[in-house]
C-alpha cells in the first residue's frame, strides 16, 4: 500500500486529501468559535438582565464607553426626551410583521444625550410610514433602558427623512451637536411611572446555543471521511495488483481443423 502512495496518481489523491482536510477542520473550529460566541451571548444575557439598574454615568464613565459584557445592563437616566429630533428606525420585525422603532435622544440632567430606542411600533399597510404616531412624553422624566452595543452603519441602505436605517450613534451624534453616548444605547423598559402604552418594548429574548457543536463534529467526520475514502481505494488497488490474471485456454484442435488448414494450402 506504501509503494502505491509512491506513484504520482496516488500522491495527487494524498495531497486532495490532505486540503480537504484542512478545509474540513478549518470549518470545524469555525463553527465551535461560533459555539462560544453563542454561550458568551447566553451567559450575558443570565448574568445582566435581571439586574438592578445603575445610574448610567456609573455604568459608562465615558461617552464612548462600553464593553460588550455589559450588553441587556440595565441602567436609569433622569432627564427630557428630545421629542423633536426622534426618528423612526426603518425595517424592524416583531411577531413576523415589519414596522418601526422609535429612537428618541434622551438629555439627562448633566447635559449629556443617551439614545434611546422606546420600542416597535407597526407600519401602515401599503405605506413606509407607521400607522399612528408615537405619542413621546415631554418634560422631566425617568427612564430605565437596558444597554445595547452601537449598531454602526449598514452599507447600501438608506433612509428617508426622519427615518434611519440602523442606530449609527456617532452619526447621530453629528446630527445633534450635543455630548452623546456613543458606545451603547438603551432598550427602554420603563418611563416614568411604567411602561408607555404606544409603543411595544422589547421583551426578554430568547437565545439558545444553536446547532453549532453538531455542525462542528460533522466537520471533522468530514476530514476523515477523505483519508477514510483514500485508504478503501489503496486498498482496492492493491487487491486488484494481488489478483492473478488467468491465462487464456488453448483449444486442442481437432483432426478436421488440421485437414482444412492442409487443404488451404493446396
Amino acid at each position: 500500500m506504501l509503494r502505491l502512495l509512491r506513484e504520482p496518481r496516488w500522491l495527487g489523491y494524498l495531497a486532495m486529501a490532505v486540503v480537504f482536510a484542512i478545509v474540513c477542520c478549518a470549518l470545524g473550529v469555525w463553527q465551535w468559535q461560533r459555539r462560544e460566541q453563542a454561550l458568551a451571548a447566553i451567559d450575558r444575557l443570565e448574568s445582566n438582565y435581571d439586574r438592578a439598574p445603575a445610574a448610567v454615568a456609573d455604568v459608562l464613565p465615558a461617552l464612548d464607553a462600553f464593553d460588550i459584557d455589559q450588553q441587556w445592563t440595565p441602567v436609569v437616566v433622569e432627564g427630557e426626551y428630545l421629542v423633536e429630533e426622534q426618528l423612526l428606525l426603518r425595517g424592524r420585525w416583531r411577531d413576523g410583521e415589519v414596522g418601526f422603532d422609535v429612537i428618541t435622544p434622551f438629555r439627562t440632567t448633566d447635559g449629556t444625550v443617551f439614545v434611546v430606542d422606546r420600542g416597535w411600533i407597526d407600519q401602515a399597510e401599503g405605506a413606509e410610514q407607521p400607522v399612528s404616531a408615537p405619542s413621546t412624553p415631554a418634560g422631566r422624566t425617568t427612564v430605565v433602558a437596558r444597554l445595547r452595543p452601537n449598531e454602526g452603519t449598514i452599507a447600501g441602505r438608506g433612509a428617508p427623512v426622519g427615518q434611519i436605517a440602523s442606530v449609527d450613534l456617532p452619526s447621530l451624534a453629528a446630527q445633534l451637536g450635543d455630548p452623546v453616548y456613543t458606545g451603547a444605547y438603551g432598550l427602554l423598559v420603563s418611563e416614568g411611572d411604567g411602561v408607555p402604552t404606544d409603543v411595544a418594548v422589547a421583551t426578554r429574548p430568547v437565545l439558545d446555543e444553536g446547532p453549532h457543536l453538531s455542525y462542528s463534529l460533522q466537520w471533522y467526520v468530514f476530514a476523515l471521511g477523505g483519508f477514510a475514502a483514500l485508504w478503501w481505494a489503496l486498498r482496492d488497488a492493491r487487491r486488484a495488483e494481488a489478483t492473478p490474471v488467468d491465462a487464456p485456454v488453448r483449444r486442442r484442435r481437432s483432426d478436421a481443423d488440421i485437414e482444412d488448414d492442409i487443404l488451404d494450402r493446396r
